[in-house]
């Protein structure tokens, strides 16, 4: 064989080999907060992950793209929005193994549709100096009105306030649970507003005693110097449903029905629960794995210990048309 023949048959041999192709993911989430995990994989595979923030209209871009669409994955950061987009028929199941091993089946779908890949719990964050250990315990208790003129939130028609009413009515029916709205905003200290640091900040200010936020805030809050001393001034309480445990969402991801990079996707997302993969969410974001065995960040560890709440999460995004209806019936915005 010549050389030139040589060096064509190398050229034609390298054109065959099939390449690598990239995986494409819409997110809900901030790409900052999951591009961590993103480079591990990478730096493993040799795998490429472009993240898309797509914040509004997720469902309707994967429905005007059709089997046209790029994208081969959807993470989203709330158990009702990631249902909506199963329920929008983009997505399809994944007969995985791995993943079935890996998540409980509290934290996937029956069907397979979708994985959880974290876990944060809704809590309350109180003041060291003005809220007694003990003093509140459950999240019947957010209604009581000794609390009034008390509490802090971000809006009641935001994800993880929807979510958490959303579990209330799986507990206790629609009825009660638009009691208890009322009753929260009854105690409101002032209108709805930011996000979940900000209530913290507004308990530092003493502008109340209490608030609703998610467990990783108080990790932001602590890696913030214009923000540790909100953080500092509360500790986090883990309060339960009275017949039930401490309520927690979801970060999770879904195979989409076009994925034009599919083995590349479900490699993935079988890495992103991973003993590797989990570890890094636990460190980096404050968050609870899913993958039992999984080390928790020193920091989470520090917070103590609570029992999750056993209902089913698909239940909890099914009543979530009912909780946005409650909270415009009580006008909690008003």
């Amino acid at each position: 064989m010549t050389l030139r023949t040589l060096l064509l048959a190398t050229a034609a041999s390298a054109c065959a080999l099939p390449a690598v192709a990239d995986v494409n993911i819409y997110t809900t989430r901030q790409p900052e907060l999951i591009q961590p995990v993103m480079d591990a994989f990478t730096d493993k595979t040799g795998i490429a992950v472009n993240l898309a923030f797509v914040n509004e209209g997720l469902i309707e871009r994967l429905k005007a793209e059709g089997p046209r669409s790029p994208a081969d994955l959807v993470m989203t950061v709330d158990i009702a929005n990631m249902q909506r987009v199963v329920d929008s028929g983009t997505i399809q199941p994944m007969d995985d193994q791995i993943l079935q091993d890996a998540v409980p089946a509290n934290l996937r779908a029956t069907d397979n549709t979708w994985f959880a890949l974290t876990t944060r719990a809704r809590i309350v964050y109180a003041s060291k100096d003005r809220v007694a250990e003990g003093e509140i315990s459950t999240y019947e208790d957010l209604a009581d009105p000794k609390w009034k003129g008390r509490l802090c939130t971000r809006s009641g028609l935001h994800d993880y306030n929807l979510a958490l009413l959303s579990a209330y009515i799986a507990h206790h029916g629609e009825e009660e649970a638009k009691v208890w709205a009322q009753g929260l905003k009854d105690n409101l200290a002032k209108k709805p507003e930011g996000n979940d640091r900000s209530q913290v900040k507004s308990i530092w200010a003493g502008e109340c005693d209490i608030s609703l936020g998610n467990t990783y805030y108080m990790g932001q809050m602590l890696a913030d110097p214009e923000q540790t001393e909100w953080a500092n001034s509360v500790s986090i309480r883990f309060p339960t449903f009275q017949d039930g445990g401490t309520h927690v969402n979801i970060s999770g991801i879904a195979m989409t029905k076009s994925a034009p990079n599919k083995a590349e996707a479900q490699q993935l997302m079988e890495f992103l629960v991973s003993p590797e993969a989990q570890a890094i969410y636990a460190e980096v974001n404050n968050e609870y794995p899913v993958l039992e065995g999984a080390p928790l960040s020193d920091l989470v560890q520090s917070w103590g210990e609570f029992t999750v709440d056993d209902i089913d999460l698909t239940e909890v995004a099914g009543h979530r048309a009912a909780a946005l209806r409650i909270m415009e019936e009580v006008n909690f915005e008003g």
